[in-house]
């Protein structure tokens, strides 16, 4: 069975930094003044050094803690962090969030072998029973958090988001399925049939021509969702860009196979009849909203977004967000019917401790970290006191999961209201949320409210789950690239998927003629001639030592 296991922008991602100097490590921290400096994440309007979590840590642990704090800005927590690693005047630990910024697998070995980043093996082993006992409960972890020589660098998040394992999803707004007299389609054809009716019966009952039957975004593509039903393609929107794949245990491009061919004819095809807005393939998410959001009546059928609240926005006046139903995985002309997989957890990580550490501090900072993987440690450092940040179940109280017995309740917040000094970590103290831990918090059953929002996924992505060719997906999570390759790498991967992207849009578009097949052979010779055999070639060579 698949791991449900996320990954942020690209799998590569600035994987060169700067290479910091040996003579950045201090000796043991022998000018350290027995205080534990943490470089953290710091959302704003909150004082760390003010934070509940942070007077719960230094109560129960001993410790003083002082903070370096970035903001949740990505570029600019990367940049501060980069700098700080660069200055020689390094924090005693590291604790990221890994959708905002973290450590990549490369940049770990890089500062292992340096010397700066401290192994964990020995700390875990003698000081963190909590984290030894998640390794045992989730074999994945320690084999995501161990590099290739053996060594732990540093500690990624665990985050057993189910419905962010299968993010390629297509909402459809079921009120004009109804209105249309269709049900909802199970395989391209009837797809077609269902986008020919949205477009031309008037199913928004203005009397304009103004329905959009198919739309999406620039981070919310079309491609994945549509093209499996002809070929298995791992992409989940931006997020996700790569279409590697396996085949018989070889690492191979999706982009490249017969397969993906016949997608693009397909989605071409619908283009051509005018069923896909022109705006999908340039506008961002806020504008994918705008239309959503169209003041009078809905003007857009089907999109292919995660969750709808990207489409329209959550409580509606109209109601309009209630109408958006998920479309299971399409069955394709030759029977496939596959839906994209990606790990919820990403690699690399969050927590590093530096040489400056002393052994006392050292200690402290597993011992902060094992808490963090016990419930209780993972509920207070995200959501605080009880009473404030989270509830205990009530009578009546369902769990997201109805088979599982219910653990707590988040307290909403309200958006608008002043963030309190005094907040808990949040996400910077997420390290075990498994799945069952997600799925014992109490959410509501009515799925369309806003506070049913998670169970509505959840049921969402029940209908994705178990249609991934297991023997296809090509973990990358778990290849290790060395650093001296890790440019080169990083270089082929951008110019091939970018490759992939552009001519896949030209193909869909009518730009180019998919059914030439000078046209689709020019698009592969591209990819041979931007490298794709020593890509392919460095991913299986990866994927072989990774075991």
């Amino acid at each position: 069975m698949l791991p449900r296991l996320r990954r942020p922008a690209s799998l590569l991602a600035a994987l060169t930094i700067a290479v910091v100097p040996l003579t950045a490590c201090s000796t043991g921290g022998q000018a350290d003044d027995g205080t534990l400096t943490v470089f953290i994440p710091q959302l704003a309007g909150v004082d760390m050094s003010q934070s509940t979590t942070t007077k719960v840590l230094q109560e129960k642990f001993g410790v003083t803690m002082r903070f370096e704090t970035s903001t949740y800005d990505a570029s600019a927590a990367k940049e501060k962090r980069q700098i700080s690693l660069a200055s020689g005047d390094l924090p005693d630990v590291y604790m990221l969030i890994p959708w905002v910024d973290q450590f990549n697998q490369v940049e770990l070995l890089r500062l292992g072998r340096q010397g700066i980043a401290v192994p964990l093996n020995d700390l875990i082993e003698q000081h963190a029973p909590n984290i030894k006992k998640a390794f045992e409960e989730t074999p994945e972890l320690r084999r995501l958090a161990t590099a290739p020589d053996g060594k732990i660098y540093g500690m990624p998040q665990w985050n057993d988001c189910f419905h962010c394992s299968y993010g390629a999803k297509l909402w459809m707004n079921s009120d004009w399925l109804r209105k249309v007299g269709l049900p909802m389609p199970t395989t391209t054809e009837e797809m077609r049939e269902v986008l020919r009716a949205f477009k031309t019966r008037d199913p928004n009952g203005n009397g304009q021509p103004d329905e959009i039957p198919l739309s999406g975004s620039t981070s919310d593509t079309l491609l994945p969702y549509f093209m499996n039903a002809f070929l298995y393609d791992p992409q989940s929107g931006n997020a996700f860009p790569s279409t590697l794949a396996l085949n018989n245990g070889r690492v191979q491009l999706q982009a490249a196979q017969p397969g993906w061919r016949e997608g693009l004819r397909y989605l071409a095809s619908l283009n051509a009849e005018g069923l896909i807005d022109p705006g999908a393939f340039s506008q961002n998410r806020d504008a994918l909203m705008a239309k959503g959001d169209l003041d009078g009546a809905p003007v857009v059928g089907a999109a292919t977004v995660q969750h709808p609240a990207l489409l329209v926005t959550t409580g509606h006046p109209d109601g309009r967000d209630k109408l958006y139903d998920p479309v299971p995985p399409l069955t394709g002309p030759t029977g496939v019917s596959y839906a994209s997989y990606n790990l919820s957890t990403l690699p690399g990580a969050t927590f590093l401790i530096t040489a400056e550490a002393t052994e006392e501090e050292q200690i402290a900072a597993i011992k902060i970290l094992d808490w963090f993987h016990t419930q209780e440690g993972n509920i207070i450092g995200q959501f605080g006191d009880e009473g404030e940040g989270w509830l205990r179940p009530g009578p009546g109280d369902v769990a997201l999961d109805p088979n599982l017995t219910p653990v707590f309740e988040q307290v909403p917040t309200d958006p608008e209201a002043p963030r309190d000094p005094e907040g808990p970590w949040g996400a910077a103290a997420g390290y075990y949320s498994t799945e069952e831990f997600r799925n014992a918090q109490v959410q509501s059953t009515d799925i369309y409210s806003p506070e049913g929002g998670e169970r509505r996924l959840y049921e969402a992505t029940k209908l994705y789950e178990g249609k991934t060719p297991q023997d296809q997906v090509f973990p990358y999570w778990n290849v290790w690239v060395e650093p001296d390759v890790a440019g080169e790498l990083a270089t082929l991967q951008t110019n091939i998927e970018n490759h992939v992207a552009q001519s896949s849009l030209q193909f869909v578009t009518g730009q180019l003629d998919v059914d030439d097949d000078s046209a689709w052979n020019a698009y592969l010779d591209g990819l041979r001639n931007l490298g794709l055999d020593r890509y392919l070639q460095i991913q299986q060579t990866g994927y072989e030592a990774a075991g």
